[in-house]
């Protein structure tokens, strides 16, 4: 298996300035009292050791956006557009880089990295589009001689907490429609994944950003965190992450009455209806269940199939699930990449042993690779005979682990699959279009796939439902959630 060092992945940049080891705050690389240090997950090795700027520099660069939002706010959306389009430009051009430094700190593959910079890239694309639509409408009020409108505003200082899981994506998710409405920016990567957010703001900085727009903090999140929640001058929270800590956040905001953008936790119901093609079924599940190693929020974390096809949908799983092959990121031939960490490993493994002590059976896998792998790696696995009551189908899996129940009736299903204090996607395959409608709309959940395995793009909305968040990513709604509606009254026009 490949092994990877700082120097080794210097060496594969074709140019390494993109591998920055200090904070940006207010155009320039800061260093800080501590260091953090950056794992690469499929070996273990140190790849990075990071500066932490703490309270202290995310204050600074809290002061920077908020100096900074007075002149970017006044910028035409033309030229903000621009800027937007040659930092869209940079980050593609520069892809091979962007995915070698995202495999190095988080571990998926290489070819899932990739897609991710394809993919986050196109949230600036989209952003930099809408800049100039940002608009409001002309009202009739009622009262005579007198006209209205509204307008949007930039909602001024943003502060972002992103997660690991997507370290590029999730920071151009919310920092392009940001931009884009005129918003400076303040983002806390996660301190797993820090050296992509810090590429992105070279690139940014290359692209034109002008200095204090976009600042990057890294550190000790319980320093960082109160800072960016209780400062007066930022006026809107955005997180990708737990439920628990996206609780935390808003609770902080509260006392400034700060707008709060929250993607948090899912459990996501995988139905597969007794009409549906097995075959299409089984194919969509892995690609739900098993990308980035299952570590995703809209990840299939329960698959309810009705009697009918549930023994051949288990046949072709299990075919499916024995051929992925586990393995470091960068090696051509794997499918899954480790976890996060091996804490991550022993979480996963204790819901799959209390699923078993339960009753449930495992069909394939079932167990941790740490010790054959030697990184945080655990087996692809596929469990059946669950029951709604075990931490398997009540909690969020974030591991390769898909579990299989069986449930006959549409009420059945329907009551099962909301029965979570969760709501961000769904996935329902079937081929009549009555009960496409029915199930639809009996699903507590923000996004909805029929057919189809994910439900993400640039130009729709990505949200949940109760505990699942508030807000929505993605189209003219995200670019909506960072402006503030003005409505003007103009009274006295026919005297």
């Amino acid at each position: 298996m490949t092994t990877l060092t700082a120097d080794t992945l210097a060496s594969r940049l074709s140019e390494p300035r993109l591998l920055r080891h200090q904070s940006y705050i207010n155009g320039a690389w800061v260093e800080g009292p501590r260091s953090l240090v950056i794992n690469n997950p499929a070996t273990g090795e140190d790849i990075a050791h990071l500066a932490d700027v703490g309270a202290e520099g995310a204050r600074s660069a809290v002061e920077a956006a908020q100096t900074a939002f007075e002149r970017w706010k006044k910028v035409s959306p033309y030229e903000r557009g621009k800027i937007l389009m040659r930092w869209h430009d940079l980050i593609l051009a520069h892809a091979d880089d962007l995915a070698t430094i995202l495999t190095a700190e988080m571990g998926k593959t290489y070819r899932e990295a990739r897609g991710e910079i394809v993919y986050g890239a196109a949230f600036i694309e989209w952003s930099a589009e809408e800049a100039k639509r940002i608009h409001g409408e002309t009202l009739t009020p009622p009262f005579p001689g007198s006209r209205g409108w509204t307008t949007r505003a930039p909602i001024g200082v943003v502060a972002c907490i992103t997660p690991w899981n997507f370290p590029n994506a999730m920071i151009t998710r919310k920092c392009a429609p940001a931009l884009a409405a005129g918003c400076t920016m303040v983002i806390k990567p996660a301190p797993e994944t820090p050296l992509s957010a810090l590429a992105l703001a070279e690139l940014a900085e290359e692209a034109g950003v002008p200095k204090g727009v976009f600042n990057i903090v890294c550190g000790d999140a319980q320093e960082i965190g109160p800072v960016l929640t209780g400062a007066p001058e930022v006026r809107m929270i955005g997180f990708t992450g737990s439920t628990p800590v996206g609780k935390l956040l808003m609770r902080q905001a509260a006392d400034g009455v700060k707008r709060v953008a929250l993607e948090l936790g899912g459990n996501a119901p995988f139905i597969i209806m007794d009409d549906a093609d097995v075959d299409t079924a089984a194919a969509g599940i892995v690609a739900s269940k098993f990308r980035v190693s299952g570590q995703t929020c809209v990840s299939a974390n329960r698959i309810i199939a009705q009697p009918g096809i549930y023994d051949d949908l288990l046949a072709a799983l299990k075919t499916k699930v024995d051929a992925l092959k586990v393995g470091d990121g960068f090696a051509g031939d794997t499918d899954l990449g480790p976890l996060i960490h091996t804490q991550a490993v022993e979480r996963v493994d204790g819901l799959v042993r209390r699923a078993v002590d339960g009753g449930a059976r495992i069909v394939s896998g079932g167990h941790s690779l740490v010790d054959e792998l030697g990184g945080a790696f655990y087996a692809p696995t596929l469990i059946e005979g669950g029951t709604p009551e075990m931490d398997l189908a009540c909690f969020e899996i974030f591991g390769p682990v898909a579990s299989v129940y069986k449930m006959d009736s549409e009420a059945e299903i329907l009551r099962f699959a909301n029965d979570t204090p969760y709501g961000l996607a769904a996935y329902l395959y079937t081929r009549d279009i009555g009960r496409v409608h029915r199930m639809t709309e009996g699903l507590d959940y923000g996004m909805i796939g029929v057919n189809a395995p994910m439900v993400g793009s640039a130009a729709t909305p990505f949200g949940g439902v109760k505990e699942s968040g508030i807000g929505r990513e993605g189209g003219k709604w995200g670019v909506e959630e960072f402006t503030e509606l003005k409505y003007v009254l103009l009274g006295g026009v026919d005297t």
